[in-house]
């Protein structure tokens, strides 16, 4: 387990996707009290930058909300409505939707099993939905949203060209597509040329792979813990890799540049 996990993101795009829902699927059975409720590697600065004020409810994943700030908070979503595509467990649209005011946010999943979850976790947020979609094609009409949320999910698409393309029909002319990955070092030309191909404007790109590696860091313990508390031994290996533990393969492709991490903010042309 902990050796597919390692060679995950090599793996064939036509592997990666089931792979994901059995992923989700074995999250969905162990974690029984509903604790996790993000799967990205977060964000931490590296220059002293005021910390982001957050309820003490939402303290212990400050890391992983950060993360969804750098990406969601590139423009202004008050009043908007938003979909996240590969929404996971709920936590990014949770946060945004409280702090950052979107008339409506939808979040959309492949696995119909994590929708449910989602649709009971996060039941007590006003304008906050989730649907079970497809990336490459999504359930919506075309310019039915100003902005569309991607964190930590293209990776795993069979078409990650045809995915963009939706992305740009369903959103209105003035929208915007706020999108972060990992990509293998030297591969980001070709998440480049594919934006562009898809009718993207680049309005910011950054590089924030060290950040991610300070916030894995400082989030090392809460990690391996829930990892811990929760995974049977036999699947813990690859959870912790999963979950991008200090000492991990997935840990140290981040620290030693294998894997770049990018966010982006684009308009639709």
């Amino acid at each position: 387990m902990q050796k597919i996990v390692e060679k995950y993101c090599e793996m064939p795009s036509v592997i990666r996707k089931p792979m994901w829902r059995i992923w989700h699927n074995l999250l969905l059975k162990f974690d029984k009290n509903k604790e996790v409720v993000f799967m990205n590697y977060g964000y931490e600065s590296l220059n002293g930058d005021p910390k982001l004020d957050l309820h003490n409810h939402d303290e212990h994943n400050r890391y992983c909300i950060q993360l969804y700030h750098q990406v969601a908070s590139q423009i202004d979503l008050t009043g908007k409505e938003v979909l996240e595509v590969g929404s996971g467990r709920g936590g990014g649209g949770s946060y945004i939707t409280r702090y950052l005011k979107p008339k409506k946010y939808i979040g959309m999943d492949i696995s119909g099993g994590v929708v449910d979850f989602c649709n009971m976790k996060h039941s007590n947020v006003e304008g906050l939905s989730f649907v079970k979609g497809i990336a490459e094609n999504p359930p919506f009409e075309s310019h039915s949203f100003d902005a569309v949320v991607n964190v930590e999910s293209a990776r795993c698409y069979a078409d990650i060209f045809g995915f963009f393309k939706q992305v740009h029909r369903i959103l209105r002319p003035e929208g915007h597509f706020l999108f972060a990955d990992m990509v293998k070092q030297g591969e980001i030309s070709h998440i480049r040329d594919n934006l562009s191909k898809a009718g993207f404007k680049i309005i910011q790109e950054r590089n924030i792979t060290q950040n991610v590696v300070k916030a894995l860091d400082l989030d090392h313990e809460r990690r391996h813990t829930l990892v811990s508390n929760l995974i049977p031994k036999f699947f813990k290996g690859g959870f912790l890799q999963f979950a991008g533990a200090k000492g991990t393969e997935r840990y140290n492709s981040f620290a030693n540049g294998k894997m770049e991490y990018y966010v982006y903010l684009l308009a639709k042309n």
